[in-house]
């Protein structure tokens, strides 16, 4: 075989273990997920997912955005960043 037949092989390779890898983490991240597993953080640390996470981002989305506003406006935080 030439060089060329054999570094094409070599990418075929190479890409089909990264697909399997992957699709591995992919997997076993989704059952954590669905079994309430906690999830690893970039130090190590055990996350646990917010489930009501999309209930809060619907519900600013679909508020009026001068009531969103004024409850900001309620926390008393100045434009310094002092509460």
């Amino acid at each position: 075989m030439d060089k060329l037949g054999l570094l094409i092989d070599a990418l075929g390779w190479t890409l089909a273990i990264t697909v399997v890898g992957v699709g591995g983490w992919l997997l076993q991240t989704w059952l954590r997920i669905k079994h309430g597993y906690p999830l690893d953080g970039a130090w190590g640390q055990a996350i646990y997912p917010s489930s009501d996470r999309l209930e809060n981002i619907q519900r600013i989305v679909a508020d009026r955005p001068s009531r969103l506003a004024n409850e900001i406006n309620a926390l008393g935080i100045d434009k310094g960043g002092n509460a």
